[in-house]
């Protein structure tokens, strides 16, 4: 998302983002105001995005959502205990992570976690968070081999 202090006023979400220079560089989706009004911190889908999900939403009226399977650990937690990547807390049946090994968190006997497996890196880029995952898997495309 985009921060930006432009006005969004009811009705003109969905409307265009402009710099100085009248390129389109987003489309405003939403406002957090604390008044209710049309003044507060306003949101807007970068344009790189739109020219990504444009595209799969005319073909197949939905976003492709590219992933191996596995819901993560929330970052904050993985920060906290000083885990550098993205922490497998699970692994989705039958998905490419699962045909891979990948394991997630187990309950030990005591009440407490065993560690899963932990993702450092994707296709030799370091990862930090899923956000970082999903956009390398989005550069690189789906079925498409890597380079």
């Amino acid at each position: 998302m985009i921060q930006t202090d432009a006005a969004i006023n009811p009705g003109n979400s969905g409307g265009p983002l402009l710099d100085s220079s009248g390129r389109l560089i987003g489309v405003n989706s939403a406002i957090y105001s604390p008044s209710g009004a049309s003044a507060g911190i306003g949101f807007a889908i970068p344009v790189d995005v739109v020219k990504r999900l444009v595209p799969q939403l005319i073909a197949r009226r939905r976003p492709v959502v590219p992933g191996i399977g596995i819901v993560a650990l929330p970052e904050s937690i993985a920060t906290r205990n000083q885990l550098d990547g993205v922490v497998v807390q699970e692994v989705v049946p039958a998905s490419p992570a699962a045909r891979a090994g990948l394991e997630g968190l187990r309950r030990a006997r005591g009440g407490g976690f065993f560690l899963g497996d932990l993702i450092v890196a994707v296709n030799g880029k370091r990862v930090q968070s899923m956000d970082e995952m999903t956009h390398i898997f989005e550069q690189q495309g789906s079925g498409r081999p890597s380079s």
